[in-house]
Order: C-alpha cells, then structure tokens, then sequence
C-alpha cells in the first residue's frame, strides 16, 4: 500500500519536470505552423543557440573546421581625397555570408522554402562574426530611425547580413609628383576576435567589389580597383587586435586614383608663365629707369608668391620635395634672376670709364665688365711698354747720372704719321691707311708726362730734347673721338686690337642679350619638367 503510493507520487514529480522541461526549451515540432518571428524565437532559444559560440563544423575525420566568411562591397559614393588629412570617404554597402547549421530549419519546417527576413531585431539575436576597418578614422552606420541592416536566414542555415555605413579612412598619399600624382587607396577590413584557426575571411568569387555607376569624383579620375586576400600576424608588440597573438585573416581592396589637372593648369600653371613672362618686360625698359623696372620686378615677385602659398595651404607639410614647389622655385628663380639683372645693369650704366675690349664677344664683354680695373691698369701697361717709357733712360744720351726737369715726351712713328697729317685734313681714307700703318709698327700713339724724381735743372744734353718736345702738339683725344666715331668698335679691333665700349652700351647690351636668354633658358626648364612629370 505504501509502495505504491510512493511510486505514484514519483510519477507525477517526473510528469511535473518534463513539463516544466518543455516549457524552458519549446519544441520544433509543427514548424509549418509556426510564423517566422515564433521559429526563429524557437531557433535561436537559450537551450538550443549560444551566440557567443560560433558555429562549428567537423571533417568526416573529425576536425574542427574554422567558419568561411564571404564578403561583397558595393560602393554607393566616395569623396574626394583630402590631402591635408590624409583620408577619404566612402558610403558603401558591406554583405557578409556564413553557414550557421544551428540555424537550419529546413527539416523542421520541411514547406517553409523563402529565407527569413528581419532586420537590426534579428541580427542580434544571431552569432556574427567581428569584422572591423583596420585603417578606419571613423565609422557609423547609416539609417534614419532604424538602423540600415537587413538579416536573411536561408532554409539550409545560410545567414546574410548586409549594412549601409559610412566610413573615414586613411590613405597614406604620395605626394611626391603633385599635381600629377596618381594615388592607391585601400579599404582594409580584418577579423577582430578569431584567428586563422577559427574564422577565415574570403571575397566572394563573383564582382565582390562593384561600384555605383553615377558614381563621379570631382578632383579624381577612377582608374580601376583590384581586391586581395592575405594573413595579418600580430604579435604582443602589435596590439592591433586587442592583447591576443596569432595569425588573423584580413581583406582589402584598393581603388587607384589619378588627378584632374585642369583646375591647376588653369589656377596655378598658366598664371605662373604669365607672371615670369611679365617679369621680362624689363628687358626692354632702359637700364637708367630705375622706377618703372623696380615696381615691376616687386609686383611680379608679390604676386607670384601668393599664388604659391595659395597653392600650398591645401598641402600637407610633408617631408620630400614635390613637384609642384620644383615648378614654383624654378619661376621663382627666374623672377628673381630678372631683378638681378636689371642691378647689374643699372651699375654698369652709372659707371663713368669706358670699358677696354679686346673682343667684341660676350666672353670678353662680361669680363671686361666684371673687372673693368683690372682690364684698365693692363691697357695702360700694354701703351707703356710700346712707348717705351717705362725702360730706363740711357746715361749717354742724358748726361750720365745727372738728374733732369719734367718735359714732355711724344712718341711718334715718324715714318708714319707726320705733323701735317695729324694737323691738316684728312679724308676718311687716309685715316684708315695711317691707322692700318700704325698697326703694322705695332705702335701706339702715347703721350705722357716724365717727371724727374731728383728735381734738378735742365741739362745741355737734355736742351734739344725740352726745344723738340716745345712745339704745340695736336689734340690727340679729338682725334680718338673721331676715330671713334668714323670706324666702327670691329675696324678699330682689327686694326689696333683694342676698342672701348661706353657703360651705356654694355647695358645696352647685357639687356639685348637678356631679352633671348631668360625665355630661351625657361623654355628649357619647362621641357625637362613636363618630360620628367609625364614620362617618368
């Protein structure tokens, strides 16, 4: 009697745990019955799903195998690069695929053929991989009042997760060829928590990056994109993903960029050669002007270094040298070389001498002009020598030692020029054959005055040299003035082997030669640069 009555009361405790036993872990059965909401709800309860778990799979030698993730981008807008933060943004849609067999319900709900559909609800009720952007500055995902996710569970256990989001990315620019650079910017996306040996991340086969087709950059031009596969190995010292060591599989795909250079031809480029071609309008101002040619060489320099600066507050300050500051130096350059030069020509005009050339030759010009005392002290020597003045004066013929006073001495070539011909007139002819005589003596026409250092008094030896030298000379800088003036500075080189250029006429010169060497030696410059910006 008691027997039995305990066997009944064990009964009904073991009918009461069942019970309570199905009500903690509903039952799958009469999937078909059920609305999504409920077999999902059924699907992923607590004493069937663990989201913290992720989905494990086993070869037929049972091995554990990691999860494969399937990634697809596709990219709605991306901004132009700003080059002084080095980052750009994209608006893209990310989809994820797994297999999570927890989640299949295909014999469970054997008529129920159409995937599940939900949204952010959904997706948190699920096992998701972590998957982060390695070169992320921000982040966020786009929506309005929900959030834009959209969760699909298939029949076999397939779950597919897409999300619109916005993201800032690093893009580390080469700046080296700027304006013309052509620039690589990739999105990198990696696994958070698994290693290599849990999760594996994997593009999908087919367009896995695809692009919107009104898809336009303002600055750049969309060359092509490629995508790759690799394996991240963090170590202690790299805690890129949190404090764990191991290999970590990583995605990314990379777009190159070439830039629009129009707006900086049109901006910066042609006003540059406006500028440095203004500069030489100096050129052809006389060298004496000294208002006009300075107000232009400052305007010009002004204005050409706020047009730089302007051009380089959109820069990063970085460390190499870029095209752009090669192109700016360079005009710079020439500017400042056109100011150089109207101060170089602006001394020699205010010079007072005449400038002994030996050769009408920009060689000699430049270095006579450059030394001009030097070239002065060495005609001067050269005239002595011919004279003979600087020799010692013969004892014989002045007396011995005895001293004498200041006279005159004229050395002429009395087999050549008379005193009849340098007083009388003369028709250019004969002055070009007395020249041509003279020349050919190798004799120069020297007039200087001795004084003697003792200061004594005349002697009688010396008395017919003081008679000869009393008569009245001509004016012998009348008649260099017009020989000067009858032969030109080649005729007078040919024949004497010196000539003299007024200070205004080297200026005159110097400008002359400016006006087809600045242009010339730019055009230059710009062949190098634009061979070195395009074909190198």
């Amino acid at each position: 009697m008691h027997l039995s009555l305990i066997i009944s009361i064990l009964l009904n405790c073991l009918r009461l745990a069942v019970a309570a036993i199905d009500d903690d872990c509903p039952t799958l059965a009469n999937g078909d019955s059920l609305s999504q909401t409920q077999l999902i709800d059924r699907l992923t309860h607590g004493c069937r799903y663990d989201r913290l778990e992720r989905p494990v799979t086993y070869t037929e030698a049972g091995t554990r195998l990691p999860v494969d993730v399937y990634m697809r981008a596709y990219i709605y807008f991306m901004q132009n690069l700003e080059a002084h933060d080095l980052q750009f943004k994209i608006f893209a849609l990310l989809q994820m695929r797994y297999l999570d067999p927890r989640l299949n319900f295909r014999h469970v709900s054997p008529k129920r053929l159409q995937p599940i559909l939900g949204e952010q609800q959904l997706r948190d009720s699920l096992w998701l991989p972590h998957i982060f952007l390695a070169n992320e500055r921000d982040s966020s995902i786009l929506g309005t009042t929900e959030k834009d996710i959209l969760t699909s569970v298939s029949p076999d256990g397939t779950v597919i997760v897409s999300t619109r989001i916005k993201a800032t990315l690093y893009c580390w620019l080469n700046l080296k060829k700027f304006p013309f650079d052509e620039q690589h910017c990739s999105t990198v996306l990696e696994s958070w928590m698994y290693n290599t040996s849990e999760l594996v991340l994997h593009w999908e086969q087919k367009r896995p990056i695809t692009y919107d087709p009104a898809l336009h950059l303002t600055e750049f031009l969309l060359q092509r994109s490629w995508s790759n596969e690799t394996v991240i190995n963090a170590d202690l010292s790299d805690l890129r993903h949190g404090a764990f060591a191991g290999n970590y599989s990583s995605l990314s795909f990379t777009v190159h960029l070439t830039r629009v250079v129009g707006f900086y031809l049109m901006d910066y480029f042609l006003p540059s050669i406006l500028i440095v071609a203004i500069s030489w309008v100096s050129f052809w101002l006389q060298a004496d002007q000294a208002p006009p040619r300075i107000t232009l060489g400052t305007s010009t320099m002004l204005t050409f270094i706020t047009l730089a600066s302007a051009q380089g507050k959109t820069l990063p300050k970085v460390s190499y040298i870029k095209v752009s500051e090669v192109w700016f130096l360079g005009c710079t350059i020439f500017i400042f070389g056109s100011m150089v030069e109207f101060a170089f020509v602006n001394s020699i005009w205010r010079r007072k001498h005449n400038v002994p050339i030996r050769k009408l030759n920009s060689r000699h010009i430049l270095k006579s002009t450059l030394s001009p005392h030097l070239m002065r002290r060495r005609s001067h020597a050269r005239s002595l020598s011919f004279s003979g003045t600087g020799r010692q004066p013969d004892s014989s013929s002045l007396g011995g030692n005895q001293p004498f006073n200041n006279y005159l001495t004229v050395n002429l070539p009395i087999s050549t020029i008379t005193e009849g011909q340098v007083m009388g007139p003369q028709t250019a002819p004969s002055r070009k054959n007395s020249l041509h005589m003279l020349s050919s003596t190798n004799r120069k026409l020297d007039v200087t005055f001795v004084e003697s250092a003792l200061g004594a008094t005349v002697t009688t030896a010396a008395a017919p040299v003081a008679a000869a030298t009393s008569m009245e000379l001509p004016d012998f800088s009348s008649c260099n003035n017009l020989l000067g003036e009858e032969f030109s500075h080649e005729e007078q080189i040919a024949s004497t082997g010196w000539t003299t250029l007024t200070p205004q006429e080297i200026a005159i010169w110097i400008d002359s030669r400016a006006r087809f060497i600045f242009p010339l030696a730019f055009l230059v410059f710009n062949l190098f640069f634009w061979t070195f910006v395009y074909c190198i």
